[in-house]
């Protein structure tokens, strides 16, 4: 747990992704910092720190890549686990829905507490694949999956975008539970992400991809970068990312625009307009009626007890009860 200092002074940056370019390194990238947003995240559930960090790292990931998509509705992070503690992750960014508004972020984890030991990172989910979605709301979403690479999430990402868009990337990320003087323990996170993009990023261009074979020939953004004939542009700012500290990348003291002066001050970082984030769930009782409606009358017989039917958010912690006649329409005849 970091602890900060009582005479520090508050920067402003938090839940905020602010986009970036390195005009002499032709390197886009964004800083993230989730404060209110992931403590909220993580407060729905009492997850040990392990598979917090790991909800953490998968929400910055979907902050990081979710905020760079064009004409975008919701992006979303799945990660199924196979032989760990934790079985699933699950990620989502809601992108506003009018200029000026804040992003939705969502996340939640599926866990064993009997095979909790001492692992941290990708090693909590065993072997699996994480999975990437980007759905613009009509036609059919856009799907990508790569199989569980390295020790962290990040990893697995670069490798995705390495292998299936060709575009070589680099993440920093960093989460930990913080505590200002005279003020309760909360979770923050935050992190950078560094591109080496051609003029138009092949995210949107590309049909479903969804081999997901695990191959062992796995290519690297230095790979990619190789490439272009830009490797050394590439390794230079990925050699500047790597010197960043979890506090820079944490926040709040540091700005997100005074660490990338601190990081690329000779590479001409230029900035954008920031994107700020919140939590927010998409679900509701009308929802949710309208997907138990789809049931026939047998199997909503057998979700009964106590006369009724509950749900639960597993995102929110939203619990919502229906009767069976609410969701029969009324129907009354026995089950067949």
């Amino acid at each position: 747990m970091t602890e900060h200092q009582s005479d520090a002074v508050r920067i402003s940056g938090d839940d905020a992704i602010l986009p970036f370019q390195l005009d002499r390194l032709n390197v886009r990238g964004r800083v993230a910092r989730l404060d209110a947003t992931i403590d909220t995240i993580l407060a729905q559930h009492n997850y040990p720190p392990a598979v917090s960090a790991l909800v953490a790292e998968a929400a910055l990931l979907t902050a990081l890549i979710g905020q760079t998509i064009k004409l975008r509705n919701r992006f979303s992070i799945q990660v199924r686990g196979k032989g760990g503690a934790v079985t699933m992750l699950a990620t989502d960014y809601f992108a506003p829905k009018a200029e000026g508004e804040p992003a939705m972020m969502r996340a939640y984890a599926a866990y064993d507490a009997d095979k909790l030991g001492d692992g941290e990172g990708v090693a909590l989910l065993g072997e699996g694949l994480m999975g990437v979605t980007i759905d613009q709301g009509t036609g059919q979403p856009y799907q990508g999956v790569t199989p569980l690479t390295g020790t962290s999430l990040a990893e697995c990402a670069e490798v995705y975008f390495a292998q299936s868009e060709q575009i070589a990337t680099r993440f920093a990320l960093a989460s930990a539970q913080s505590q200002e003087p005279g003020q309760p323990v909360n979770w923050r996170a935050g992190g950078v992400v560094i591109q080496h993009l051609p003029d138009a990023s092949p995210l949107m261009d590309r049909g479903p991809d969804t081999s997901g074979d695990g191959g062992t020939d796995l290519m690297t953004g230095d790979d990619v970068a190789a490439l272009t004939g830009e490797g050394d542009d590439w390794r230079t700012a990925a050699l500047k990312l790597e010197t960043v500290e979890e506090l820079e990348l944490i926040g709040p003291f540091i700005s997100p625009e005074q660490l990338l002066l601190r990081l690329f001050h000779e590479d001409a970082p230029r900035v954008y307009p920031a994107q700020t984030v919140g939590f927010g769930c998409t679900c509701g009782a009308e929802k949710l009626e309208g997907v138990l409606s789809s049931y026939d009358r047998a199997a909503l017989s057998d979700m009964v007890e106590d006369g009724k039917i509950t749900a639960d958010c597993q995102f929110c912690g939203a619990q919502y009860v229906f009767s069976l006649e609410q969701l029969t329409g009324g129907d009354t005849s026995p089950t067949p």
